[in-house]
C-alpha cells in the first residue's frame, strides 16, 4: 500500500469530519436551549398552570441538584432512568432489526412488498396505546412487552428509511454483479447495503426518541418501572417536581443518545468516503 493511500485513510476523519460533528453537536446545543425557552414561554402564556402544577428549568434543577431532598430526588429519577434505558434499548434493537430483515426481503421480492407493506401500513395506523392491553394479555408484563411495544414504534419509520437506501443502490455495480452471475441477495450484500449506510443511520437516529416513547409507554401500561410508571404515580399524587423532572431527564437522555448516534454516524461515513448531510 503506498504512502498516500495511508495518508488518506489515516486522515480520513480530518478536520471535515470534526468539522462536521462540531457542527452537528452545535445543532443540538442551539435545539435544547429552544426547547428550554420554549418550556418557560409556555408557563409565561398560560399562569393558570403555574406555580401550582407548572415547573420551571430552574424548579427542576433545584429539585434536582440544590434542595435538601436532591440526593434522594435524584437517585430516584436516575434510577429510574437506568430502567428505561434498558428498556429502550431492547425496543430499539428488536425494531431495527425486524425492519432491516424486512427491508432486505422487501427489496429482494416486489411481491412481497406489493403484499405486506400496505398490512405493515394498516397496523401502523393503530394507537400503540389501544394495542397495549391485546399485546399485555399476548406477551405478559416483561421483557417480551418492552420489545414488541418498543420494536412497533421503532420499526415503521426505520422500515420506510432503509427500504428507501436499500432501493437505491448505483444500477450501474448492480448491473456488473449481474453479468458476473450474482443474484439479487448478492446484489443486496455487494451494492445495496453498503450504499444505504447513510439510511441506516438515519433510521437510526429517528429511532431513538421512538424507542424511549415505546419504552415509556411499555413501562406506563405493561411493566409499572422505570420512568413510565414514575409519571404514572406522580400524576395523581401530585408531585409535580417528580414528573417535571422525569421529563426533563428523559428529554435530555434522547438528545444525548441522538447525539451520539449523529457522532458515529459522522465517523463512519467520513471513513467510508461518504458525505455526511
Amino acid at each position: 500500500m503506498s504512502t498516500e493511500v495511508r495518508t488518506l485513510r489515516a486522515g480520513g476523519f480530518g478536520t471535515g469530519g470534526l468539522w462536521a460533528a462540531g457542527r452537528f453537536l452545535g445543532s443540538l446545543l442551539l435545539s435544547f436551549a429552544l426547547i428550554l425557552v420554549i418550556w418557560w414561554l409556555f408557563l409565561l402564556a398560560f399562569p393558570d398552570i403555574g406555580p401550582i402544577i407548572g415547573r420551571t428549568p430552574v424548579d427542576v434543577f433545584d429539585y434536582l441538584f440544590v434542595d435538601a431532598d436532591a440526593p434522594a430526588a435524584r437517585a430516584e429519577i436516575f434510577g429510574n432512568l437506568w430502567i428505561t434505558l434498558q428498556d429502550a434499548a431492547i425496543g430499539f434493537v428488536a425494531g431495527m432489526l425486524a425492519a432491516i430483515a424486512t427491508a432486505a426481503i422487501f427489496v429482494v421480492s416486489r411481491s412481497a412488498a406489493q403484499t405486506f407493506m400496505p398490512i405493515a401500513m394498516l397496523l401502523r395506523s393503530v394507537p400503540l396505546v389501544a394495542m397495549t392491553p391485546l399485546i399485555t394479555v399476548i406477551v405478559g408484563r416483561g421483557v417480551a412487552v418492552v420489545a414488541v411495544m418498543g420494536g412497533i414504534v421503532v420499526f415503521f419509520p426505520a422500515l420506510v428509511m432503509i427500504m428507501t437506501g436499500l432501493s437505491n443502490a448505483p444500477r450501474q455495480i448492480t448491473d456488473v454483479i449481474s453479468v458476473y452471475g450474482g443474484g439479487r441477495w448478492t446484489a443486496l450484500r455487494r451494492s445495496a447495503i453498503p450504499s444505504a449506510v447513510p439510511s441506516l443511520f438515519g433510521a437510526a437516529k429517528v429511532s431513538v426518541p421512538g424507542a424511549l416513547i415505546g419504552a415509556t409507554v411499555a413501562e406506563w401500561l405493561g411493566t409499572n418501572k422505570g420512568l413510565g410508571a414514575s409519571l404514572q404515580r406522580a400524576l395523581p399524587a401530585a408531585a409535580y417536581d417528580e414528573l417535571w423532572a422525569s421529563v426533563l431527564v428523559i428529554t435530555v437522555a434522547s438528545i444525548v443518545i441522538y447525539a451520539v448516534v449523529g457522532v458515529i454516524e459522522t465517523v463512519v461515513l467520513s471513513q467510508m468516503g461518504m458525505q455526511h448531510n
